[in-house]
């Protein structure tokens, strides 16, 4: 038996559930052979399907702009998921490739490529700026008043256990699951934030925003691409994993924003 059921469908029996799993493998690839061949025509088609942690999102298009370049009839879906989300999605044959944490709270079977070293900015009003200040403590920035991301996100964990170890713990009055309400919210003046330094390539041209390294302790952690652990990788994913190892990010994000 494979289905449960009395006057109508009520699930899956265990066996069916095995059955689910057994056939998205197959109908993965299936349509990775099938990719595979069109590469040896000398053209990869299809649709690449990626996951993205939010905290990425600011660096995903200096991915896919080449990734497009080198492989115009590939079709791109990008997805704003949770590390957690990615993960399933990847055990579930749902997407080709994710981009998230590689060291904290790493996902399971799975190919890792590091893009680039994310650390962290203290962002506010210029009005709010203490006079010349280019740096501040974390003492200072769990003292300000906070609209952060919500503890569903994995960047939230990582600040709470980064305040943690210096014997701090974050009160935010505004939390969310969005990064553009985290934004909204500063810009109105009244709320402050800390942000990956990725997110100041986004907002580099708002001059009412100033943005503060974070120090004692400066933190850094690498996020980077990752992609079911099989063999072989399936096309789709693999040419992503290549697009993404030939771009230098971190000069990229140096670039943008270092004063001209």
């Amino acid at each position: 038996r494979l289905v449960i059921r009395a006057s109508r469908f009520m699930g899956l029996t265990p066996e069916g559930e095995r059955v689910v799993d057994w056939a998205g493998q197959i109908l993965s690839d299936y349509e990775s052979l099938k990719q595979d061949v069109e590469v040896f025509r000398g053209c990869l088609k299809g649709t690449l399907k990626l996951g993205v942690i939010p905290a990425a999102m600011p660096a995903i298009a200096e991915i896919t702009a080449p990734f497009a370049n080198k492989h115009p009839q590939v079709a791109i879906e990008v997805h704003s998921m949770t590390s957690g989300e990615i993960q399933r999605a990847l055990d579930k044959f749902g997407l080709d490739a994710g981009v998230t944490y590689l060291e904290n709270e790493p996902l399971q079977h799975v190919r890792k490529a590091a893009l680039y070293r994310e650390r962290y900015l203290f962002v506010t009003s210029k009005a709010a700026r203490k006079a010349g200040g280019t740096v501040i403590t974390w003492e200072d920035a769990v003292a300000s008043n906070l609209c952060l991301l919500n503890e569903s996100m994995q960047n939230r964990r990582v600040l709470n256990n980064l305040a943690r170890s210096q014997g701090l713990e974050p009160a935010p009055t505004v939390t969310t699951n969005s990064y553009l309400a985290v934004c909204s919210h500063v810009c109105s003046g009244k709320w402050s934030s800390i942000i990956p330094h990725t997110f100041a390539y986004i907002f580099a041209g708002c001059e009412e925003l100033a943005f503060l390294d974070l120090v004692k302790p400066v933190h850094t952690q690498t996020i980077g691409i990752v992609a079911t652990d099989r063999d072989p990788l399936p096309p789709l994913a693999r040419a992503f994993m290549t697009a993404g190892t030939r771009v230098n990010l971190e000069l990229a994000f140096r670039s943008a924003l270092e004063p001209a």
